[in-house]
């Protein structure tokens, strides 16, 4: 089925908490699909309930970057890329549909709209040379090296800025070593809720993770040998959680801060998302409220320029 349609990797995303994982397995059966996870935290073995892997709904869809490093291990943009560009060969040899599925807009933007990368040695003497500067120094540095930095969150945190530079300062002195990426046409469909019912999503599926063993999870990534720093780098619930554990806040202070978090980080995701498009990425939306898989469907459909009869047949 895979070689008759008219894109060769179909996208599913939205904000947390919108449906994605459960529309992209619907259609990977129909379609003959395997999932492409894109989600900065779902690679980490252990770190389940609290990156909302949701597993359980996979069925016998095969998936990809999920359970592929132990936790506390650095993933990078780059890495995504690399890893994705991999699974995407791979799925698209045995003739089947890669499904790039997930939330992170960063590697997302990576994929549809080929970010060209390098890997970017670390530089001793740079290193030493910026470790004198203020902060306030390291963001003139960066954004003087790249105008349009694309993650503005290398900006929030000292050691990021200064591997944001090194990459940067590498890209500029190495700018044709970049391998050709492949030919990537993607289908992108969107999940959207309303404000408010997305509110209640989030909020109804916090508590149901807390119920289900979120906080004893975050517990045993710290009893096998996680330290409290590296949780609070993965953020939202490994932040928040590890705070409460540590008896830093009580656990209603902990699900009020946390549930605003994630409501907070929501709105982030939507904002990236409108960006992409402004950027050029065309998202196709469905209302997660209505029929989700009945819209992506109608719009599957529409991307067909003149199907052939078989697919014509095919489709629901």
């Amino acid at each position: 089925m895979s070689d008759t349609l008219p894109f060769n990797l179909l996208t599913i995303l939205g904000p947390t908490a919108s449906g994605k994982t459960r529309l992209a397995v619907s259609l990977a059966l129909e379609l003959g699909g395997e999932i492409v996870s894109a989600d900065s935290r779902q690679v980490f073995r252990g770190m389940d309930i609290g990156s909302g892997k949701d597993l359980q709904e996979y069925g016998d869809v095969p998936y990809h970057l999920i359970d592929i490093l132990d936790p506390g291990a650095e993933f990078s943009v780059f890495a995504f890329q690399r890893h994705f560009l991999d699974a995407f060969m791979s799925i698209s040899e045995q003739e089947k549909l890669p499904i790039l599925c997930g939330g992170t807009g960063l590697y997302l933007d990576a994929v549809l709209r080929g970010y060209l990368m390098v890997e970017v040695p670390e530089n001793a003497s740079l290193r030493s040379e910026l470790r004198e500067r203020s902060d306030e120094e390291l963001a003139a540095i960066l954004k003087q090296l790249k105008p349009k930095q694309h993650n503005t969150s290398d900006l929030l945190d000292r050691t990021r800025t200064v591997r944001a530079i090194e990459i940067a300062r590498y890209e500029r002195e190495h700018v044709d070593n970049h391998e050709p990426l492949p030919d990537i046409r993607s289908l992108v469909i969107g999940i959207r809720w309303e404000r408010q019912e997305l509110r209640e999503r989030i909020t109804k599926r916090l508590q149901q993770r807390l119920e289900n063993g979120m906080i004893e999870e975050v517990q045993r990534l710290h009893d096998s040998g996680v330290p409290w720093e590296r949780l609070d780098y993965y953020g939202l619930e490994y932040r928040h959680l590890g705070a409460f554990l540590k008896g830093e806040v009580s656990r209603n202070d902990m699900f009020r801060k946390l549930n605003c978090a994630i409501h907070d980080f929501a709105k982030r995701q939507e904002n990236w998302f409108r960006k992409m498009e402004k950027n050029g990425v065309v998202i196709n939306w469905v209302q997660g409220a209505a029929d989700p898989l009945a819209e992506a469907w109608e719009i599957i459909r529409k991307s067909f320029v003149s199907p052939p009869v078989d697919v014509i047949e095919f489709l629901p």
